[in-house]
């Protein structure tokens, strides 16, 4: 299966801090349906200031929705997991931020990794849902494959996320149960926390915030309401604001 361009993956080496010669690296994952296309933008932000950077692909994105139809959680928790082996071995500190899906799978991460994971970055993360149509998910997705995509929720004109413009059914039904899952287990979260919400989002709902304030163990949790940006606020008006007040977080969280 072909990768489309727009969804090839992204890293970058990290430099040695002036003041302590420590390697930081981040890594940024994507949305469901969507593609690196989304956090390359981020990851190239970061590296101009040194640190290291990895924007995986995950599983059955940047293809066709049929082939994400074929993945699950699992697959996608995978090349995460198996990511963030890569930047440890390379670098002293690691960050871990996602959009969307991807700041549910950061924060499975951080569940898992504990003290491995030096702070999580989320941007509209997802979750739960407040959509009553997914109870149905389970059997949907034995009768109909795909429902209208959710992609280039965006405001600023002109700017094209590259996602599919289907929502395969059995993939999502899959994300949903890893949501589940990650929920009971958010009170392990212990690690600082910045969130980026937008005020307008047509995608992620407020249940997920809602959720992950009131279940982190988090004691460092700052949140930026987004006030010009849609869901994939990453590509949107608001992008450097992510972009300079997350390097900011993450010098002060692997700083001395």
């Amino acid at each position: 299966m072909s990768i489309a361009t727009t969804a090839e993956p992204y890293s970058a080496d990290a430099t040695p801090n002036a003041y302590d010669g420590q390697r930081v690296g981040v890594l940024l994952i994507q949305g469901f349906t969507g593609s690196p296309a989304s956090m390359v933008p981020w990851g190239r932000a970061l590296a101009a200031t040194g640190l290291g950077v990895s924007v995986p692909r995950l599983p059955g994105h940047g293809t066709t929705w049929q082939e994400l139809n074929r993945t699950r959680w699992a697959d996608w928790y995978g090349e995460v997991d198996r990511s963030f082996e890569k930047l440890r071995a390379n670098c002293d500190q690691v960050v871990v931020g996602g959009l969307s899906m991807g700041g549910a799978l950061a924060l499975r991460l951080a569940a898992d990794r504990g003290r491995e994971v030096a702070g999580v970055v989320l941007v509209n993360p997802a979750v739960s849902t407040e959509r009553k149509d997914v109870l149905a998910l389970p059997v949907l997705k034995h009768v109909v494959p795909a429902f209208p995509g959710i992609t280039n929720d965006i405001k600023k004109p002109g700017v094209e996320e590259f996602g599919y413009t289907r929502t395969p059914l059995r993939a999502a039904h899959s994300m949903m149960t890893g949501w589940k899952a990650l929920r009971d287990d958010l009170p392990k979260v212990t690690q600082p926390l910045l969130m980026f919400l937008s005020t307008e989002d047509h995608v992620a709902d407020a249940s997920s915030a809602r959720v992950i304030r009131a279940a982190v163990s988090s004691r460092d949790l700052v949140e930026h309401m987004l006030e010009n940006s849609y869901h994939v606020a990453t590509l949107d008006n608001d992008a450097p604001i992510i972009f300079e007040e997350s390097a900011q977080f993450i010098r002060r969280v692997t700083g001395p």
